[in-house]
């Protein structure tokens, strides 16, 4: 397998890792806010919906989700250095 692919094959498993980090994150947003509100997470295009609710709901899933992310791509990369200080120890 040549650099390229290796490459190709790290940035798809972080993409993965992301993608089901956040897809839990979400989740667990979306049951913490019903526990905490006794509603559904609020639909900025319902008009029903107050200004405030959506904001905080807003706030909430993107720093939680950005968070996620950011230590999703943290984790993936100290794994790439790890593995990659094992193959330099077992080559030398």
């Amino acid at each position: 397998m040549g650099k390229k692919d290796a490459d190709g094959n790290k940035k798809l498993v972080a993409a993965l890792a992301s993608a089901a980090a956040v897809f839990a994150v979400r989740k667990l947003l979306t049951v913490g806010w019903r526990r905490a509100t006794g509603k559904t997470p609020p639909n900025p295009a319902d008009p029903q919906v107050r200004l405030l609710e959506v904001v905080g709901w807003a706030i909430v899933a993107g720093v939680s989700v950005e968070a996620t992310k950011f230590l999703t791509a943290r984790l993936t990369g100290r794994r790439e250095l790890a593995a990659a200080d094992a193959a330099d120890v077992a080559g030398s």
